[in-house]
């Protein structure tokens, strides 16, 4: 049984479990649930299409095969989708060794079988020994998951806001620092300092990060390399495997590659 992004008013809260899981599917628009927080820790797994999830100062953009795990009681924000079809793991706060920060994590095949078998059933019977022993399983396997750089630093600074925001919605925007200086009626030299001390990162190293989060998103979800380096607005896809490679140490072909046999074994 699949349940919508507010998980049909059921509050996972109420249960004393251990862990709790649900299929969920969005509508034929993309959504948007605001800032809100849960006493369970929450992990979002994207079964198709892909997730935003935004806390006070960084956003993860999750593809397909992996997961963003939310600790108890951190505020966050989750946009979908359209269509997009995930799994909510709810867990009771001590239950298992899990990051104290919002992360993002690759998800193996074990675990997603165990999550989404966790899904399909009933809620009353999830005191009985067996499923008991499914949760316990799960519970020992989430620890291992690796985390992956999918976070792009962010902050409550407009200007910062209203940059992501630009560039995510306009793969293609290429604007240089001094046109955003402009813009801001800022001195580049003012706002590159801005950057640096809201997000760690400076302009360049900020914007590619961005570029590197919706090219794994893009290529995860079945375009080819070139497909997205054109999205992106690369001059070449040498250019994009380039960055691509820099930035996580293999091309997009073997990334995806390795992925893929990670989730056939």
């Amino acid at each position: 049984m699949e349940r919508g992004l507010n998980l049909d008013g059921f509050d996972p809260d109420s249960s004393p479990a251990a862990a709790m899981a649900f299929r969920v599917r969005a509508v034929q628009t993309s959504q948007e649930i605001p800032f809100h927080y849960h006493r369970k820790g929450q992990l979002i797994l994207a079964l198709h299409g892909g997730i935003t999830t935004e806390v006070q100062q960084a956003m993860w953009m999750v593809p397909t095969h992996y997961a963003v795990w939310i600790p108890s009681n951190m505020p966050h924000s989750n946009r979908v989708t359209a269509n997009a079809r995930l799994s909510f793991l709810f867990i009771e706060p001590g239950c298992a060794e899990m990051p104290e920060q919002c992360c993002t994590l690759k998800i193996s095949p074990l675990v997603r079988e165990l999550i989404l078998h966790l899904a399909s059933i009933p809620h009353e019977h999830i005191n009985d020994l067996a499923v008991q022993r499914l949760i316990q399983v799960l519970l020992d396997e989430l620890p291992k998951q690796p985390v992956e750089q999918l976070e792009l630093p962010i902050s409550g600074n407009a200007r910062i806001r209203e940059m992501a925001d630009r560039m995510a919605q306009d793969l293609q925007d290429k604007r240089p620092l001094s046109s955003w200086a402009e813009k801001f009626a800022m001195s580049e030299r003012n706002l590159a300092r801005l950057i640096v001390k809201e997000t760690g990162l400076n302009f360049r190293r900020w914007r590619q990060q961005l570029q590197l989060i919706i090219a794994l998103r893009l290529l995860v979800g079945g375009q080819n390399v070139q497909q997205v380096a054109g999205a992106l607005g690369y001059d070449s896809t040498t250019a994009f495997i380039t960055m691509f490679k820099k930035t996580l140490g293999t091309t997009p072909g073997r990334y995806l590659k390795a992925l893929t046999n990670d989730q056939a074994e």
